[in-house]
């Protein structure tokens, strides 16, 4: 294990061309491989942005183009040499593809990036294999697996702002150990139920400091390892968690830490350990949290969160959902049995008691025991939904939370579930299954309605038939505000089986 040193100034990262030239200089000895990844990067995001030209109500003229129709279905496994035609010019490029129908937009370098981020992140995995269980460093080195990003978005590896040295010191698909600055704040400028100490990213750390002399440095952490969301961290001799800020665009937003987020953490991790009492779901709790305070407000970008650790027994590994083509599935329909009854049924519950979690493949860990799901851990908070009427009708009372997380619409709060947990994490199980095991799919989703099914609260029937909603985040990045959430609707498997 050694830690990454800072990274030398350069340009942002842009494109392939410029990733490769830059590469030949700071590592050469990936350049064969990064040359060998590149079609295969651009048919995965041109595959995800026909999926998108598929789903989603985007503007232009797109009846004209001609691709396969199975390479536009979400988790698609595309293949080099993936095109798409247009008249008579024929696309291999998804840069190219956003050129053509809607212009040079900044929307197509970020497609450009994330193209070239991808073959970078190919061309560097990891080797494959678990961890042992009992390592303390085991989840970070499972997370640094996950090479491939977001599985629907485009923007899948975009890392907008960061130079081809940044993404190498920092990404965490290129398996860093870094260290977090500490920096001492005046109590007077402190927001939040931390000590006024702030954790900062060391690529963030370089660019505030000379702006604010005020933050006085204190040190570093010991090695921590970034997990899948680049900005939070995880000891690699343990302890808790850290997220942090970077101005850094990685899919669809600049990933900072809100007020917001500081405000509602250590509130929402209480409620949530009483709505999941009883249920096989540990929420990792946020137990502190802290933002600077200029000008007369906190700053989202000099703000942290500290997450308490997974606590796993002899024997346990946890593994996010999103990575799990790691596993060694033997029985598909027995492992899907089980996660259906500890997680889907669960979050039923959890919903119809007021809150909808944000269950997707980043957020939702299966705590693994000899192979088979155990039990499951939820963390990150600020993507949930709380409807205050259920939560007085189940006995308990809201907190007074900051930011759109209350809603009155038990519509949205389905979304908010349905899109994370259904439409995303159970269609790519299904899919994966389907793909590695030749397992059929109709059973699978059989599996996973009847546990819903079996709940018996009010949402339930809603959950197995409406049309499952998909986040349109093409749509988004193409709108004048690409912040405010919006939604594609899809056929829900789970209909036949209501």
């Amino acid at each position: 294990m050694s830690l990454v040193p800072r990274p030398p100034a350069s340009a942002p990262t842009a494109g392939p061309d410029r990733t490769r030239a830059e590469l030949s200089t700071l590592r050469p000895d990936l350049v064969a491989a990064y040359d060998t990844e590149l079609p295969g990067a651009q048919a995965a995001v041109l595959s995800r942005l026909l999926g998108a030209l598929t789903r989603e109500n985007l503007p232009g003229n797109t009846q004209d183009l001609r691709y396969p129709a199975d390479a536009a279905q979400p988790f698609a496994q595309a293949h080099p040499g993936l095109t798409v035609t247009a008249g008579t010019t024929t696309i291999t490029d998804p840069g190219e593809l956003v050129r053509l129908l809607w212009g040079d937009i900044p929307f197509a370098a970020e497609i450009d990036n994330s193209v070239a981020n991808l073959a970078l992140a190919r061309a560097d995995r990891p080797p494959p294999g678990l961890p042992q269980p009992g390592d303390p460093d085991a989840l970070g080195r499972i997370e640094q697996q996950v090479t491939d990003g977001h599985p629907l978005h485009p923007c899948c590896r975009t890392r907008g702002g960061m130079t081809v040295a940044d993404v190498l010191a920092y990404a965490p698909e290129h398996s860093p150990v870094i260290r977090l600055h500490r920096l001492r704040v005046p109590p007077d400028r402190w927001y939040g139920t931390a000590p006024p100490l702030l954790y900062a990213h060391p690529w963030q750390a370089e660019r505030l400091t000379d702006q604010h002399p005020w933050l006085t440095p204190d040190g570093h952490t010991d090695p921590v390892r970034p997990l899948m969301s680049l900005r939070t961290v995880a000891p690699v001799n343990g302890g808790p968690h850290i997220k942090t800020a970077v101005d850094v665009h990685m899919t669809s937003a600049v990933r900072t830490v809100s007020p917001a987020a500081v405000h509602n953490g250590p509130l929402l991790s209480q409620l949530l350990r009483r709505l999941t009492a009883g249920e096989p779901v540990d929420i990792l709790t946020e137990t502190a949290a802290g933002a600077v305070i200029t000008d007369g407000q906190p700053q989202r970008h000099l703000a942290h969160i500290i997450r308490e650790a997974p606590q796993l027994h002899p024997g346990e590994l946890a593994v996010p959902l999103a990575a799990i083509d790691t596993l060694g599935i033997d029985d598909p329909y027995a492992w899907t049995t089980t996660l259906a009854e500890i997680l889907f049924a669960p979050i039923t519950r959890v919903l119809a008691r007021g809150v909808a979690l944000e269950a997707h493949g980043q957020n939702t860990l299966v705590v693994i025991h000899h192979g088979r799901p155990r039990r499951i851990l939820y963390r990150d908070l600020g993507g949930v939904r709380v409807h205050s009427r259920r939560l007085r009708h189940a006995g308990i009372e809201a907190p007074t939370l900051h930011g759109d997380l209350p809603t009155d619409d038990p519509a949205e709060l389905r979304t908010k579930l349905a899109a994370a947990a259904f439409a995303t994490v159970a269609a790519q199980l299904v899919a994966t299954l389907t793909r590695t095991h030749g397992a059929d799919p109709d059973r699978l989703w059989a599996i996973i309605a009847r546990a819903v099914r079996a709940t018996g609260t009010e949402d339930a029937p809603a959950l197995l038939k409406e049309p499952l909603p998909v986040k349109a985040t093409t749509a988004m990045r193409l709108a004048t505000d690409p912040l405010t959430d919006q939604w594609a609707l899809i056929d829900n498997p789970m209909t036949g089986h209501a």
